[in-house]
C-alpha cells in the first residue's frame, strides 16, 4: 500500500486518470468485464486507476456461507487483478452495494490495501474518503483528486446522502491544500451516488417527447433528457434518470464556494454516460464497466481523463466501451440482453410490474367473459 510519504506526481507535466465504476460482481467474475479492464488499460496505460463503488454486487448469492469474507476478497483481487499486475497505482471509494455483503467498507478496504499499489491518500476520513494530491514540477500540489464515499441504501427507500460530517472534512482538507500549495488546488471528486445538481445539466421535456427519461422520487413523473446546451462531450447519452439522494445536504455548495473543484464524477447509473456544466463545475457520469449486472450491452466502458499541469481544470476525457476495444460479440449474449432491459431500480420496476399484473389481470378478464358466452 502506498503510505502518505509516497506521491503521485505529473510527468512531463501530463497525468492520466481511468475511471472503472459499477463492475459489480459476483463471486465468478464475467469474463466480459476483465475484457474490458484488460483491453482499456492496455490502450491508456493511466498513470492512476480510481474505482467508484459497486466493484461487487453485495446481494448476490455467491456470497452466501461461512467463508463469506474470503470469498470476497478473492472477488475483489480476481477484479482488481488486470490494475495490480500492471503495477497501476489505484484508489477505491464504495458505493451502496459494496456492503450488502455484510462485510464492512473497513474491512473490505483491508483487503485493497493489502495491494502494494493501493493509495490511502494524504488526507483521511474513514473508508472511501480522502484526498489525493498530484504534484507538479516545484513538489507541491497542482492537482488533488477527492474520494468520496456517497453512503448507501437508505432505509425506507432511496440513497444516504454525503453527510455534513464528509462536507466539514473537505472544507478541512481544501484548507490544508491551500496551505501546502499556496493556494486552492484544482481538484476533481470522485464518488459513486450523483448529487443533487445533476438535474441541473438535463431539460425538463413531455412525456412523450424523443428520449424521454422518466424520473422517480424527488423528480416523480417528470421527464428529462440531457441538456444539448451544457454537454461538454459529444457522445453522450442518458438512458436512466439520475439516482440522487432525497436529502440535500449542500455538498455541490461546498465544493464550489471557493473555485477549486472543477469537476464532481460520479457511477451507480449503469446506462448514463455524459458531461455537463453546472455553476462552473461539470457534472459527469461513467457508465458500468460490469457484465454480471444490468448495463447497456457492449457500451459498457470505462472513463479516461488526461489532465496537464500547467490548467488541470482543462482536461480532456472520453470513454473507452466494449464495443469500440473488443466489438460486439460477448460471452453470455442471451443474459446480456435480458441485463440490458431489466429495470434500473425499485422504483422503476414498480410501473414495470403494475403494468404486466395489469395485462395479466385483462387476458385472465378476457378468458372467463369468453367462456361464459360461448
Amino acid at each position: 500500500m502506498y503510505s502518505e510519504g509516497e506521491t503521485l506526481k505529473f510527468r512531463n507535466g501530463k497525468f492520466k486518470v481511468m475511471h472503472i465504476t459499477d463492475a459489480q460482481e459476483s463471486a465468478a467474475v464475467a469474463e466480459d468485464t476483465l475484457k474490458l479492464i484488460n483491453a482499456a488499460l492496455d490502450a491508456e496505460k493511466p498513470d492512476l486507476v480510481v474505482f467508484t463503488g459497486d466493484q461487487i454486487k453485495g446481494y448476490s448469492l455467491t456470497f452466501l456461507g461461512k467463508n463469506k469474507e474470503e470469498i470476497i476478497k478473492k472477488t475483489i483481487g480476481k477484479l482488481i487483478e488486470p490494475v495490480v499486475s500492471r503495477d497501476i497505482p489505484f484508489a477505491v471509494t464504495f458505493g451502496n452495494h459494496d456492503r450488502q455483503t455484510g462485510i464492512s467498507n473497513d474491512r473490505q478496504l483491508e483487503f485493497y490495501e493489502e495491494y502494494s499499489s493501493c493509495i490511502r491518500g494524504a488526507d483521511v476520513y474513514g473508508s472511501g474518503t480522502c484526498a489525493i494530491p498530484v504534484l507538479g514540477a516545484d513538489g507541491k500540489p497542482a492537482m488533488n483528486i477527492y474520494m468520496i464515499d456517497s453512503g448507501g441504501d437508505k432505509k425506507g427507500g432511496g440513497y444516504e446522502a454525503v453527510t455534513r460530517e464528509q462536507i466539514e472534512w473537505y472544507k478541512s482538507a481544501r484548507e490544508a491544500l491551500r496551505e501546502q500549495a499556496g493556494k486552492y488546488v484544482p481538484s476533481i471528486v470522485f464518488q459513486h451516488i450523483p448529487l443533487s445538481e445533476y438535474y441541473n445539466v438535463l431539460r425538463r421535456v413531455g412525456k412523450h417527447d424523443k428520449n424521454a427519461v422518466r424520473a422517480f422520487r424527488t423528480h416523480k413523473n417528470e421527464y428529462y433528457v440531457p441538456d444539448e446546451k451544457v454537454m461538454k462531450v459529444s457522445d453522450y447519452f442518458m438512458l436512466e434518470p439520475p439516482s440522487i439522494p432525497d436529502e440535500n445536504t449542500g455538498e455541490f455548495e461546498a465544493l464550489r464556494e471557493k473555485g477549486d473543484v472543477f469537476a464532481v464524477f460520479a457511477g451507480h447509473d449503469h446506462k448514463n454516460s455524459f458531461v455537463g456544466t453546472y455553476e462552473g463545475i461539470d457534472l459527469g457520469y461513467t457508465p458500468s464497466c460490469g457484465f454480471n449486472v444490468y448495463g447497456e450491452g457492449t457500451k459498457r466502458a470505462v472513463r479516461v481523463f488526461e489532465f496537464r499541469e500547467e490548467n488541470p481544470a482543462d482536461y480532456v476525457t472520453r470513454t473507452l466501451s466494449f464495443r469500440e476495444l473488443i466489438g460486439r460479440k460477448v460471452k453470455m449474449p442471451v443474459r446480456d440482453f435480458l441485463f440490458k432491459y431489466a429495470p434500473t431500480t425499485v422504483d422503476a420496476a414498480i410501473p414495470m410490474i403494475i403494468k404486466a399484473a395489469g395485462i395479466l389481470l385483462g387476458a385472465a378478464a378476457a378468458i372467463v367473459i369468453l367462456s361464459i358466452i360461448f
